[in-house]
C-alpha cells in the first residue's frame, strides 16, 4: 500500500506539459503531403514555399496550395513568437525606463565634511543597493 499523500506519477514535470522555449529556433518535425520536414520556422516556410513553387511550375494547383498552406501555417507560429519577442523586449525597456526615472528623481542625501584646510565641500552619498541594478 502506498504512503498517504504520495502520487502515482514521479514524471519530473508532474504532468504538466513541458515548455517549448523559444519558438523562433525550436526545431520543428512538419508531417506535410510530401513526407517529414524538419527545421525552424523559417526553414520550413522556406521548404514548403519552394514545393509550392515547384508544384505550380509542375501544372498541379491543388498540390501547389496545399504547400502553401502548410507554410502559412508556421508563418503564423513565427509571427506570434515575434510579437511576443517584441512585446517583452518593449516592457523591460519600459521597466528599465521607470526604474532610471525613479533614481534620478529620488533626492540624494549631502553630507558636509570638514577638510584640513578648513574648506566646507558638499558630497553625494551614493546608496549602493539602488544602483546595484
Amino acid at each position: 500500500m502506498r504512503p498517504p499523500g504520495k502520487s502515482r506519477n514521479r514524471n519530473k514535470n508532474n504532468g504538466r506539459r513541458p515548455n517549448p522555449g523559444n519558438v523562433i529556433n525550436r526545431v520543428f518535425d512538419s508531417a506535410g503531403p510530401e513526407g517529414k520536414v524538419r527545421g525552424t520556422p523559417q526553414q520550413i516556410i522556406d521548404k514548403y514555399l519552394s514545393l509550392a513553387h515547384d508544384s505550380q511550375l509542375s501544372g498541379d494547383r491543388v498540390s501547389a496550395e496545399n504547400f502553401q498552406q502548410h507554410s502559412e501555417h508556421y508563418s503564423r507560429l513565427l509571427l506570434d513568437a515575434q510579437k511576443e519577442i517584441a512585446e517583452k523586449a518593449n516592457q523591460q525597456e519600459q521597466n528599465n525606463s521607470l526604474e532610471g526615472q525613479s533614481l534620478r528623481s529620488s533626492e540624494k542625501p549631502s553630507v558636509n565634511i570638514e577638510l584640513e584646510n578648513k574648506e566646507k565641500k558638499e558630497l553625494t552619498i551614493i546608496d549602493r543597493e539602488t544602483n546595484a541594478g
